[in-house]
């Protein structure tokens, strides 16, 4: 903790304690010893609940909490991806305070306070819940959580498919922790399942198969029936304060858009908020409201001091069915600005207007049109528009301009510096757009390029390349072409022409996070390492400094290259960032087992160890970490150990024909050659065909080998 933060603790704690002394709210309560439960479902648009209208969806759980609850009927998100929504949220500041405006260009800083972290102090016991890795612990909203249980299946982010677990598995953890509590708690459950790719399960998927989306969300109700039945039953409900919401919605082709992050419409921010208060009684507000709206509101239902950073507004008013006054909801979109050199957009709703700027501003009357499917701005002075929106930007915007610089601890610094990063200049940010820079304008391209990734995996490879050639030469600055040509090229053997494709869009698109990944992981794969250093240490953004996925492509490169010290540092550097990643652990593993084997040195062989068992540990399905001791207590001559380490592996995978053979090597070791004939012969019938030439030579080889053995055995 900064002596800054101490210092702001210290004082606050201090105002806090005689506003408890001073105020007549002190005296026990209701409020005081209810518990809090958060639920956010990611990607839920509010019109797709029964309780907002719908009547084509069952969501019967999330429509009885309205129905014993407050429905707030125009609740808005301030930006369309998750992370900054969530930050929204939980910290009671707009994007303009905290700095987090993007999923993966930012995260929360340690300077600010939590909402887990303000009630900790109040002594609720804090545990999340987490559905995927968007809201990852790496990316800061972990702070003052007991317990943030983010154990979803790590994934390397090049691939683009967000870790995630089903919502059922979050809940059934989270209903664990809950059971364990003996004082009041605070709760927050998160469900990505709404999100793209839309796959909900049986029976949904079944029921709603021509309109999956909708499936995922009667399948996220449906779980939700668990959590709300188990409260019931422990007689906790009565004593919860539930909150309800999405984190945005999700555009389904609206405005052209087919999923969400880019623009800033109503199908994406509208979003649904539920109250469900003991001791309230149930009601609808149309008041405009918004996320950053539920921390105050949090503090005046619990009786405690708000505290002074808070941007949103008390809901107690409109709750209590108390006039209310309006209030200005800023909203941004900057996905497109900060990964794709997109027009940013920005923009507020103050009474029933709500305006959007950008190169093709966009002014709409809510109350009349809230759909936005009538432009007024070409037929009203903005300039009025655009100097209100200068004030609040203003007005919201941290006075000390640091939220979006990314925090670097002392060690983190150490590293950086060995390596020679702290110097490397920041990348430059366009500051003036025209209308061809304007979303609108060029997400169309960015739809063709889903379309032809589309066309690929239904199997129409050809047509899918010569789509995404032809938006490349059109409109240079559709980073994702280039990113989904590449793959295509990749998969299908063309790994030359697939680092043409990357080399050409990191030259046009240098801060593209997507690029630079799957630019660094084709160039691993081309063994091409030293070209990996040179583009990862030339390409340095805040987003690689805080991503542990680049650190171990980077550590990796150095280990390949026969740098060790540079490659253990930025492995560890990865471990600091994420030291639940099993991949890192495994590759340190590798790295000090070569060591070993060209040292002989024992403590290098002790490191490999314990890395390799670190990396089962966090992954019990990790199969490099097995068959890497197998091959180790070889080499110590422990081959039962081995023989158990490998035995592991077939297991997960029996077409690992590396591990095929040593174990085979390892069974004739120990005099059992039928064991080995017969792992070499389940093998064969599997994989026969599947293998070349030579493969199919060498297996016919060591079948020969085995029976020989049996052979000699039976003569003794």
């Amino acid at each position: 903790m900064s002596k800054y933060r101490f210092l702001f603790f210290f004082l606050f704690s201090f105002a806090v304690f005689l506003f408890i002394i001073a105020s007549p709210l002190s005296a026990k309560s209701d409020g005081k010893d209810l518990n809090i439960l958060i639920i956010t479902i990611d990607t839920l648009r509010a019109d797709k609940l029964g309780c907002y209208g719908n009547g084509q969806i069952e969501t019967p759980n999330i429509d009885s909490l309205a129905d014993n609850g407050i429905l707030f009927s125009r609740a808005f998100a301030l930006t369309p991806t998750t992370l900054p929504s969530h930050t929204n949220i939980f910290l009671g500041t707009t994007p303009l305070y905290h700095g987090v405006h993007d999923n993966f260009n930012s995260s929360v800083q340690e300077e600010f306070l939590t909402l887990a972290e303000y009630l900790k102090t109040f002594d609720y016991a804090t545990g999340a819940f987490i559905g995927a890795f968007p809201l990852d612990s790496r990316f800061g909203l972990s702070q003052g959580f007991d317990v943030y249980d983010d154990g979803y299946e790590k994934v390397s982010t090049h691939k683009f498919a967000y870790g995630e677990r089903a919502a059922e598995n979050v809940i059934q953890n989270a209903l664990g922790w809950v059971d364990k509590q003996n004082t009041r708690w605070f709760l927050w459950i998160h469900c990505f399942d709404p999100h793209d790719p839309y796959d909900p399960p049986d029976p949904f998927k079944d029921l709603y198969k021509n309109n999956p989306y909708d499936g995922e969300v009667a399948h996220v109700d449906f779980a939700l029936g668990r959590l709300l039945g188990f409260l019931k039953e422990k007689n906790l409900f009565n004593k919860t304060i539930v909150i309800f919401t999405s984190d945005h919605g999700e555009s389904l082709g609206q405005h052209g858009e087919i999923y969400h992050g880019y623009y800033a419409y109503n199908s994406i921010l509208w979003i649904p908020l539920i109250l469900s208060i003991p001791g309230i009684n149930p009601s609808r507000v149309d008041h405009y409201v918004s996320h950053i709206d539920i921390f105050p509101t949090l503090c005046d239902l619990l009786q405690i001091e708000k505290p002074p950073f808070l941007q949103g507004q008390s809901l107690l008013p409109a709750i209590k069915n108390k006039r209310m006054p309006n209030g200005t909801i800023y909203i941004e979109s900057l996905f497109p600005y900060l990964n794709r050199g997109w027009a940013p957009i920005r923009g507020f709703i103050q009474g029933k207007e709500k305006f959007i700027d950008s190169p093709i501003p966009e002014l709409y009357n809510l109350e009349k049109d809230f759909d936005e499917a009538n432009n007024l701005a070409e037929h009203v002075e903005l300039n009025r528009y655009r100097n209100h929106l200068a004030r609040i930007i203003e007005n919201l915007s941290l006075p000390e301009k640091t939220a979006n610089k990314k925090h670097i601890d002392r060690e983190a610094m150490k590293i950086l510096s060995s390596l020679g990063y702290i110097s490397s200049p920041q990348l430059s940010t366009k500051k003036t757009f025209g209308p061809e820079d304007d979303v609108k304008m060029l997400l169309p391209h960015g739809n063709r390029a889903e379309v032809a990734m589309d066309l690929y995996r239904k199997g129409d490879t050809q047509n899918a390349i010569l789509m995404l050639k032809k938006i490349i030469e059109e409109e240079r600055k559709i980073d994702l072409a280039y990113a989904y040509l590449a793959e295509i090229y990749q998969n299908t053997g063309r790994q030359d022409e697939a680092l043409e494709v990357l080399e050409l869009g990191i030259e046009r698109h240098p801060s593209s996070f997507m690029i630079l990944t799957n630019y660094s992981h084709y160039l691993i794969s081309a063994e091409r390492y030293d070209r990996v250093i040179q583009v990862i240490t030339k390409n340095i953004t805040n987003r690689i400094n805080s991503d542990p996925e680049i650190w171990n492509c980077l550590g990796f490169a150095y280990w390949k290259t026969g740098n060790d010290v540079d490659a253990i540092d930025a492995f560890e550097r990865a471990i600091s960032l994420d030291n639940e990643y099993a991949n890192v652990f495994n590759n340190l593993g590798a790295l000090y087992f070569s060591l070993f084997n060209k040292t002989n040195i024992q403590k290098y062989c002790t490191q490999a160890l314990h890395y390799y068992k670190k990396a089962i540990e966090l992954d019990p399905n990790h199969i490099p970490a097995y068959n890497w001791l197998g091959l180790i207590h070889r080499k110590l001559g422990n081959l039962e150990e081995a023989i158990y380490f490998w035995e592991k592996v077939l297991e997960l995978k029996l077409d690992f024909s590396e591990t095929i053979y040593n174990l085979s090597q390892a069974y004739l070791d120990i005099e059992n050659p039928t064991k080995a004939l017969d792992l070499l012969s389940r093998y064969k019938e599997k994989y026969y065909p599947l293998l070349n030439k030579n493969e199919k030579e060498q297996l016919d080889a060591f079948i020969k080998k085995c029976i020989s053995k049996i052979h000699d055995h039976s003569l003794h």
